[in-house]
């Protein structure tokens, strides 16, 4: 369930074919594709579904997806257009609470919604939205996912579980007061805000020495760090102690029986890495403590090949296939 490996993803773009005027073109690993405007400016675009999300948030994540993918270039967000498709009888009323929703979300980002199109189908059994966003950048400050370099830190912004730890209080409540307590449990609901990297990326964007950026979303951070070295064309060492992990995963591992690799496989999407010069480090670390946001430097990207995880003094390789526990966790 969930979106095609990398191998599965070549066998299917590779019948694509590019005008020069293509800067980033359909890559695995790559959440936009980047177009030359002119000699100066470039539009980076983004498309992500939206389905099985929590009801009350399905416009405002649906909107934030790719909005979020759209920034990890080093670009605004402008404007964007959604498709909303429905099984046969699904009631309007359902589609104006999401479009209020996604309405809202788009305010607040200062989004223009320009186009879309809504209708139900009898060869669909839920609702899904699908969002593309677009955002305009002066050609010199495109952040390109493929620009990690040797020696560059690994960088991670806000904590790791985020989105499975908040949908699972929202679509487990009872489950999760016993789990971690009723006070903890209304905290942890109220935290679906935080599932957007828009203003992490945007704020990491304004410094220099920031290389690349990867937000954490389905299949964790195994997925994206391998994606992001994979593009890159590097390796790398991360160390487990160093990884910012949401408060309340470690109830979620025991309950579950989760091994560390479904911990680290876990979707959590509002999280980013980035890849960073040592030599603005301290800047950027300082910038993002001034806005209260949870960060660490969790390792080194390399020119050898090899990727390895510190855990507890001893080095294993880092795994290159994952299955996300997401939906076991959710739906238990």
């Amino acid at each position: 369930m969930g979106k095609f490996d990398s191998k599965k993803l070549s066998e299917i773009i590779k019948y694509l074919k590019y005008s020069n005027d293509v800067v980033v073109p359909p890559t695995p690993g790559c959440d936009a594709g980047v177009y030359k405007v002119d000699n100066s400016r470039y539009m980076v675009i983004s498309s992500d579904p939206c389905t099985n999300v929590p009801r009350e948030w399905f416009g405002w994540l649906m909107i934030h997806y790719p909005s979020s993918d759209v920034a990890a270039f080093g670009t605004k967000p402008t404007m964007a257009t959604i498709n909303l498709l429905g099984p046969i009888g699904t009631n309007y009323k359902v589609y104006e609470r999401i479009m209020h929703q996604a309405s809202k979300a788009a305010r607040e980002l200062k989004i223009d919604i320009i186009a879309g199109h809504t209708g139900n189908y009898s060869s669909i059994s839920q609702v899904i939205g699908i969002c593309t966003v677009v955002g305009f950048v002066k050609k010199e400050r495109l952040i390109k996912p493929t620009n990690s370099k040797p020696g560059d830190l690994i960088l991670i912004v806000k904590p790791l579980g985020l989105e499975t730890l908040t949908n699972f209080t929202l679509a487990n409540y009872e489950k999760s007061r016993i789990l971690f307590g009723s006070k903890k449990a209304q905290s942890l609901r109220a935290m679906v805000h935080c599932q957007t990297c828009v203003d992490e990326a945007l704020l990491l964007a304004k410094y220099e020495g920031l290389h690349a950026m990867h937000d954490i979303a389905e299949g964790g951070l195994i997925t994206a760090l391998n994606e992001m070295a994979d593009l890159s064309n590097l390796g790398f060492e991360i160390f487990y102690e160093n990884l910012p992990m949401m408060e309340g995963m470690k109830n979620l591992k025991e309950y579950f029986k989760l091994g560390i690799v479904e911990i680290l496989s876990a979707s959590s999407t509002g999280c980013l890495i980035a890849s960073i010069s040592p030599d603005n480090k301290e800047e950027i670390i300082e910038a993002l403590d001034k806005k209260e946001l949870t960060n660490g430097i969790i390792g080194e990207f390399s020119k050898k090949k090899d990727r390895f995880i510190n855990l507890k003094n001893r080095k294993i390789r880092f795994p290159q296939k994952t299955k996300d526990p997401y939906f076991k966790i959710i739906y238990s």
